[in-house]
């Protein structure tokens, strides 16, 4: 489906715009523009392509806010969007948080599902932490199997 034009300009620039607050560290500031974006959104929401990269957003915002919790209910939600299901970052994102809650095979699920979607590299600008348990999470790594 395809959302009408001035609904989707409005969308893009109000997802810009958190951007830029996010990228500036103002996370609150960028929260309050996605969910101004989301509610812009025809029911069901959830039909959307756009639905996914906003939820993300605001998966990604609530991250780096310390808010685990709100960033499980925004991904948990994601993944049932187009494209959502599969995403590495989504996957990546919904394991850093269920780590940080102590959800460690959840962690353990959603890490490998970013690890397995897009190599290494998804944890290359993460703090350590989560590669390092994911390998010791699975013995061996996926792709790293002794014959």
């Amino acid at each position: 489906m395809t959302l009408d034009d001035s609904i989707h300009d409005e969308i893009t620039k109000l997802c810009e715009q958190g951007d830029s607050l996010s990228k500036s560290g103002d996370f609150r500031g960028a929260l309050q523009l996605f969910h101004r974006a989301w509610k812009l959104l025809p029911e069901p929401k959830e039909d959307w392509d756009a639905a996914t990269w906003i939820l993300s957003a605001i998966g990604d915002a609530h991250f780096f806010l310390g808010d685990f919790q709100n960033v499980i209910a925004a991904l948990s939600n994601a993944v049932h969007c187009p494209n959502g299901l599969g995403n590495p970052f989504v996957h990546l994102r919904l394991g850093e948080a269920a780590y940080e809650l102590g959800q460690m095979d959840s962690a353990k699920d959603e890490l490998t599902r970013a690890y397995i979607g897009a190599g290494r590299d998804i944890f290359a600008s993460e703090d350590r932490k989560y590669l390092a348990y994911l390998e010791t999470a699975l013995q061996p790594m996926p792709g790293h199997e002794q014959p």
